[in-house]
């Protein structure tokens, strides 16, 4: 485990994290309440700061995806293998989808978080539209360029190339075991430069935090008071849900897991960004004793399918538009929402403010106007902070559940993958 932190060092991350999210809460509102001359530049400091870990982040992103993801398939060794761990992943990940649109759904009718609602004037945000076209999502998935797939981080378009090419190093022989090896220490390198990257955490967090106070004040957040108590209640109840499957495979094994997982989260729970996570939960993975070739496999395809947290948000930001509005929608048409969603969810990962993309290219299709989005815009951050968090959460039950089913997941550090 050649780059896994130390447990104080861990704890230090962890500590630092928090202080930075208390700090960025009270400086937000302060600076809101007390100096409001000052926003705009408040705005712009935290702009920088998040902007500048964030495209950090986004560096290391291909070339470690790409990396990890050749030498797992290398390490898998043969196609079998390969099929029989993304057959059992990509079940679990349809499983999973299905069941947090389905607890998004009957928390909206149990809820009625739109109720009282007033519907406002509609806005222009046909910069989110993105009809969702079964033929252009399977085109997509094929990447023209893996440059340019990698230039734009497109995870789906990079795990397709990835994959490919990793099924393809048997072939090649002693060429392939060099590639094999390259990857391997690429992947070593790229961990390595994350880990750097990841110094810089503590000031995104506070950054991202404390501009949107700064800009919104407490007043937004009492004003969507219901609805954010109401969606983050969603969320626990799915985190439950989640961690009950997941010890029904992992047993005992899901509390050092747990422990483990709760950096990343944290992580993506305060950037509001999966990718700013993804490397941390790879490492956190390892040290839960998850081997890497698995996780270098799992965690990009999740990144791409498994979006439990966005997923869920799909089918109670539909229910609460409809609501708002005042429209009825039947049980048929709300089953028939669910799967289209299923669908239209996995062809949009990577793209910014994918669930609200997501969710204006299924409304028209339900009768419900896609101005209903204003609702939601003012107060997306904070949602997709709890979004953010549960899709690193989902995938970190994934990967150790795959482990745990191929009967590799150890009691201790993985010891033997980068």
């Amino acid at each position: 485990m050649a780059l896994a932190a130390q447990p104080a060092n861990t704890r230090k991350r962890t500590y630092a994290i928090l202080i930075a999210l208390v700090l960025g809460v009270v400086t937000g509102l302060a600076i809101h309440s007390f100096l409001p001359a000052y926003v705009h530049d408040a705005e712009q400091i935290a702009s920088l700061l998040t902007g500048l870990f964030l495209r950090l982040i986004r560096m290391v992103i291909a070339p470690l995806v790409f990396a990890t993801l050749v030498s797992g398939i290398g390490k898998l060794g043969d196609d079998t293998l390969v099929l029989r761990v993304g057959g059992r992943v990509l079940l679990w990940f349809v499983g999973m989808s299905f069941l947090s649109l389905v607890i998004g759904l009957a928390a909206a009718n149990l809820l009625q978080p739109g109720a009282g609602f007033s519907a406002p004037l509609p806005a222009d945000i046909s910069s989110l539209k993105h009809p969702f076209q079964p033929i252009d999502f399977v085109l997509h998935i094929v990447p023209t360029s893996i440059l340019d797939a990698m230039a734009r981080n497109d995870i789906l378009q990079i795990v397709v190339f990835s994959v490919l090419f990793g099924l393809s190093l048997p072939a090649a022989g002693k060429a392939g075991k060099t590639m094999l090896g390259w990857s391997e220490e690429l992947s070593h390198i790229m961990l390595r430069m994350t880990d750097m990257v990841m110094v810089l955490a503590p000031l995104a967090v506070f950054g991202s935090i404390m501009g949107s106070l700064a800009h919104s004040g407490i007043g937004m957040l009492m004003q969507f008071g219901r609805f954010l108590v109401e969606f983050y209640s969603t969320i626990m109840a799915q985190w439950i849900v989640l961690t009950a499957l997941a010890f029904c495979v992992l047993g005992p094994r899901l509390k050092p897991l747990l422990k483990n997982l709760v950096q990343p989260v944290l992580l993506g729970f305060s950037t509001a960004s999966s990718e700013s996570a993804y490397p941390l939960l790879l490492e956190k993975l390892e040290e839960s004793g998850v081997p890497g070739r698995i996780a270098g496999f799992v965690l990009p395809l999740g990144y791409s399918f498994n979006l439990d947290g966005s997923i869920m948000f799909q089918s109670f930001g539909a229910i609460f538009i409809a609501q708002a509005y005042g429209i009825h929608l039947t049980w048929s048409q709300q089953i028939l929402m669910v799967l289209v969603m299923m669908l239209s969810s996995k062809g949009i990962a990577g793209v910014p403010r994918a669930s609200l993309v997501t969710l204006v290219a299924v409304l028209p299709q339900f009768g419900l106007p896609e101005a209903g989005i204003a609702l939601i815009l003012g107060i997306d951050h904070f949602l997709d902070m709890a979004r953010t968090a549960t899709n690193v959460l989902g995938n970190g039950y994934a990967a150790a559940v795959s482990a745990k089913w191929e009967g590799v997941l150890s009691d201790g550090p993985a010891e033997d993958e980068f």
